[in-house]
């Protein structure tokens, strides 16, 4: 049996959360477009919606129902203010938190930001068998949560273990009778 594995590309989806970006001017979101289609992804769909709790859980409830999309990265609203509300929208839609991702990324940005990192609350899960990422809104921020962990655990190569190879198993609990 060969050591080495095949790519497989994921079918992602972004999201901005913002009130005043527009495609146009919408850099984080171009950041994680550029990278995810750079390493072998397919984009599956881009959005920008405003910081509205409801209407950011209803667009990520759509694309965890959408076959076609096996990821979702979500930028902007991961703050401390009023208006960040992405996290708690995440948050209403998830069935399993990924508790380790706001970690490492906290453990990452410390290397870039210092004690900057506090404020950020990215945060992961997954729902119907699609995987949610909330990252923070700055293009830094996107760059490094892509090239320092999601390059990595979306990559079926990487090793010991990432979160493609478990994929098909993420809504087995379903299946059974």
């Amino acid at each position: 049996m060969s050591d080495t594995r095949d790519f497989l590309p994921a079918r992602i989806a972004v999201l901005t959360v913002s009130d005043s970006r527009a495609l146009a001017d919408d850099r984080s979101g171009a950041v994680l477009v550029d990278r995810l289609t750079g390493a072998g992804h397919q984009l599956a769909d881009r959005r920008i919606l405003r910081d509205e709790r409801e209407e950011i859980a209803a667009q990520l409830r759509a694309w965890i129902a959408d076959p076609e999309i096996d990821v979702v990265l979500s930028t902007g609203g991961t703050g401390l203010t009023g208006r960040d509300v992405t996290v708690e929208a995440h948050r209403d839609v998830y069935e399993k938190e990924i508790d380790a991702f706001g970690t490492v990324f906290t453990i990452v940005s410390m290397k870039k930001i210092g004690t900057s990192a506090v404020q950020s609350r990215a945060c992961a899960g997954v729902a119907g068998g699609t995987y949610l990422f909330a990252l923070p809104g700055s293009p830094g921020a996107c760059k490094d949560a892509w090239d320092e962990i999601l390059a990595l655990q979306l990559d079926y190569r990487h090793k010991p273990c990432n979160f493609i190879e478990i994929m098909p198993r993420l809504d087995e609990h379903l299946r059974r009778k």
